[in-house]
């Protein structure tokens, strides 16, 4: 059942064990095709596995991939568009939300394209720890490598152009789903 464009739904990210890592209270579909789902958000309401909470500082536009190893964050800034990428599962959804599980490592990349790899010991621990499948290492490996390929080359969704129309899509979503809200 494909999910319905211009809904919100909440998304989960959880770690290898089957532990909940965090969970996003609202996303909104701006697209799902057979690569991947397309959501935004702006101040939203993120919970921590131990209860904690935060919200987003900036609106983004993330696309969660059906067939790759990786997820892509869009993150809108005054100072320009960066992009922040979670090695995952890749992605599933239910009627309860859309989900993943976080393979620890992360690519932080800048404005200009520079990046950097993060989270290597928290990897290396978490891969002791929950006890990663080699097939699985193979896998998370072979992905970095093809995200770090796709960032160098500008591949979609690393377009600033992509980010920028996507997220006006989602302000033209929320105005329309504002105006079908009943005034009090």
């Amino acid at each position: 059942m494909p999910v319905s464009v211009g809904s919100t739904y909440k998304l989960q990210s959880f770690k290898h064990d089957q532990s909940l890592h965090r969970i996003w209270a609202e996303v909104t579909i701006l697209e799902e095709n057979e690569d991947c789902i397309i959501v935004a958000n702006r101040r939203t309401k993120v919970i921590e596995s131990n209860g904690r909470y935060w919200y987003t500082k900036e609106p983004s536009v993330s696309f969660f991939y059906k067939n790759h190893w990786y997820n892509v964050i869009g993150i809108i800034k005054p100072t320009g568009i960066s992009f922040y990428c979670n090695l995952s599962s890749p992605v599933l959804y239910d009627d309860e939300a859309i989900k993943y599980i976080d393979y620890d490592l992360d690519i932080k990349v800048q404005p200009d394209f520079s990046y950097h790899v993060l989270d290597w010991k928290e990897y290396r621990r978490h891969q002791n720890e929950m006890h990663y499948p080699e097939a699985i290492m193979d896998i998370l490996e072979a992905e970095l490598k093809h995200l770090k390929l796709r960032i160098e080359s500008k591949d979609e969704p690393f377009k600033h152009e992509t980010i920028k129309n996507l997220y006006n899509t989602y302000l033209r979503i929320g105005a329309k789903n504002n105006a079908k809200r009943p005034k009090n």
